[in-house]
C-alpha cells in the first residue's frame, strides 16, 4: 500500500512551522505580501522563490538558511536587490530590508552595519562625528552588498576600495551556523566574501573603518557633447595628470526630448561630468577649469557635506529595468574612445549611456578584498537607459561595445557583473585573477560542498 503523505509532514505545513520561530514574516506564492517581499531595484531580473522569510534579525538567517539546507533547498540573500547575480527560481529568499541599524564608533573610527542597512543612512550616521563611509555613487544601494562587490568609492582614488577596510563579519554559513569572522583569523574567507559576492555565507552584519572627512568639493556638470568623441576624448586626456584628491567620472547621455526633461539638455547628447575632490574648493575649480570639453549647459559644482556625495552622480533611486556590461582597462586609446561614442549614439532599439570613470591614485594599491585589474587606469561602463524594461536590441549593442573594447579590457569588477543569462561562467571568471579564482573553487568546496548557497554568479 502506498503511503500518503500527511498534512503535516507538506512544504507549506513545514513553512509555517518556521513562521513560528522566525521574527520577521515568512511567506509562500499565493500570500499577501508575497510578490512586493520578492522584488528587487533590477526589475528585469524577477525572483520567483518558492519560500520569502523577512528577516529581522541575525538569527532569523541563521533559522532560513537551516531549513533551506535541511530540506535540500538553495537559499539567496537580498537587501535592496540592486545587482542580483541570477534570479532566484524555487528555494528560500532571504530578504534583509528590515535589519537596517547602523552604529558607529567615533573613537574608533568604525561603523556596525546590519545587512539591510543602506549606504545613504550609514552615511547620514557618520557624519555626525565627523566621519564617512567609503560609499559608492549610488547612496539607495544596500551598504552590506556594496561591500560584498568590493565595493569601488567614489572616493576611491584618494582613499581605496571600500572592502579594504572591513575589520569583522559576522556570517550564518551554509550549515545554518552563526559565525564571526575577521582578516586576522580567517584571512582567506574574508578575501573570498570581499569580491566574492556572497556565495560562501550569508553576510548579517559587517564592521569597517570610517575615514575623517566633513566635507568635499563636487556635483555634477552637463556639457555639450554634440562630438561625444571629442568630449569623452578631452575627459581622458584632463585625468592624465590630476592628483588623488580629484575623483571623477563622464558619462554620454542622449537625453529624450520629453515631458520634464530641462529644456538646456532635452534632445541632446551630453557628457555628464561628476567631481568629488577632497581639497580645498578653490583647488577643485581650477583642477576643471583645466578640462577643455564642450560648454557647460546646466549643473554646479559645490562646498558640500560628505553625506551628500550621493548626489553627484544623481543615479535613479526607483527600481528599473536594465542590462549593462563593464570593463576595467589599462587605457582608452582613439579606437576605444570611439567605440564608446558610438554606444552613445543614435543606433537601433532603444538609447545607451557610456560611462568611464577614472581609476588609479589609491584604488592601485594592494588590499585584502578580492578585487582584481587594480592596475586599470580606466573603468567602462555600457547600460541601457533605466526603463520599464530592457531593450533587446540595445542590449545587443551593449554586448557589441564590450566586445569591442576586448583589446584593452583586462576584466570585469565583481560589483558590476551582468546579470541573468548573461552571468556566464566565463563572464564571472573575468573579474578574477586566477589565483582568486582557484581560492573561490576551494572555499566554495569547503565551506558549501552542497551548494545551498546557489544563486550567485557561477564559476562553472
Amino acid at each position: 500500500m502506498s503511503q500518503t503523505t500527511t498534512t503535516t509532514d507538506t512544504p507549506d505545513h513545514r513553512a509555517r512551522a518556521l513562521a513560528a520561530a522566525v521574527q520577521g514574516p515568512v511567506l509562500i506564492a499565493g500570500d499577501e505580501g508575497f510578490d512586493a517581499e520578492c522584488a528587487n531595484f533590477q526589475t528585469s531580473q524577477p525572483h520567483r522563490p518558492r519560500l520569502a522569510v523577512g528577516a529581522a534579525r541575525p538569527e532569523d538567517v541563521r533559522l532560513a538558511v537551516s531549513f533551506a539546507a535541511e530540506h535540500g533547498l538553495t537559499a539567496a540573500v537580498q537587501g535592496t536587490g540592486h545587482g542580483p547575480g541570477r534570479p532566484a527560481e524555487g528555494g528560500v529568499l532571504i530578504t534583509t530590508h528590515r535589519m537596517a541599524r547602523v552604529g558607529i564608533d567615533p573613537h574608533r573610527r568604525t561603523a556596525r552595519i546590519r545587512a539591510g542597512a543602506r549606504g545613504g543612512a550609514v552615511a547620514r550616521a557618520a557624519a555626525e562625528h565627523g566621519l564617512a563611509p567609503l560609499g559608492g555613487s549610488a547612496p539607495h544601494v544596500g551598504a552590506v552588498g556594496y561591500l560584498l562587490g568590493g565595493g569601488l568609492p567614489l572616493l576611491g582614488r584618494t582613499f581605496g576600495w571600500a572592502a579594504d577596510r572591513v575589520r569583522r563579519l559576522q556570517v550564518v554559513t551554509a550549515q545554518g551556523r552563526l559565525r564571526t569572522l575577521t582578516p586576522r583569523d580567517e584571512p582567506a574567507l574574508v578575501r573570498g566574501l570581499l569580491g566574492g559576492r556572497g556565495a560562501l555565507a550569508a553576510v548579517t552584519e559587517v564592521e569597517t573603518e570610517l575615514v575623517e572627512l566633513e566635507r568635499l568639493f563636487g556635483g555634477g556638470l552637463y556639457l555639450d557633447a554634440a562630438d561625444p568623441a571629442a568630449a569623452l576624448g578631452a575627459y581622458t586626456a584632463w585625468t592624465r595628470d590630476l592628483p588623488p584628491e580629484m575623483n571623477s567620472s563622464a558619462a554620454l547621455i542622449p537625453v529624450p526630448d520629453a515631458p520634464g526633461v530641462p529644456e538646456a539638455i532635452t534632445g541632446r547628447t551630453v557628457m555628464h561630468l561628476r567631481v568629488a575632490y577632497t581639497g580645498p574648493a578653490q583647488r577643485g575649480r581650477d583642477l576643471v577649469r583645466r578640462l577643455e570639453a564642450g560648454p557647460v549647459l546646466m549643473g554646479e559644482l559645490t562646498d558640500m557635506p560628505a553625506c551628500e556625495s550621493g548626489s553627484v552622480h544623481g543615479e535613479p533611486d526607483t527600481p528599473v529595468a536594465w542590462f549593462g556590461d563593464t570593463a576595467l582597462v589599462r587605457d582608452l586609446p582613439h579606437r576605444a574612445l570611439g567605440a564608446l561614442a558610438r554606444a552613445a549614439e543614435p543606433g537601433p532599439g532603444a538609447p545607451l549611456i557610456a560611462e568611464v570613470r577614472h581609476m588609479g591614485g589609491a584604488l592601485a594599491a594592494d588590499g585584502q578584498a578580492m578585487v582584481g585589474h587594480r592596475q586599470a587606469a580606466y573603468f567602462t561602463n555600457v547600460l541601457t537607459m533605466p526603463g520599464a524594461e530592457v531593450d533587446p536590441e540595445a542590449a545587443r549593442r551593449v554586448r557589441e561595445t564590450a566586445s569591442a573594447l576586448a583589446p584593452w579590457s583586462l576584466g570585469r569588477l565583481p560589483t558590476f557583473l551582468p546579470s541573468g543569462p548573461h552571468s556566464t561562467p566565463e563572464v564571472v571568471r573575468s573579474a578574477y585573477p586566477a589565483q582568486d579564482l582557484d581560492l573561490l573553487r576551494r572555499l566554495k568546496a569547503e565551506h558549501d560542498p552542497t551548494d545551498v548557497f546557489a544563486f550567485g554568479h557561477r564559476l562553472d
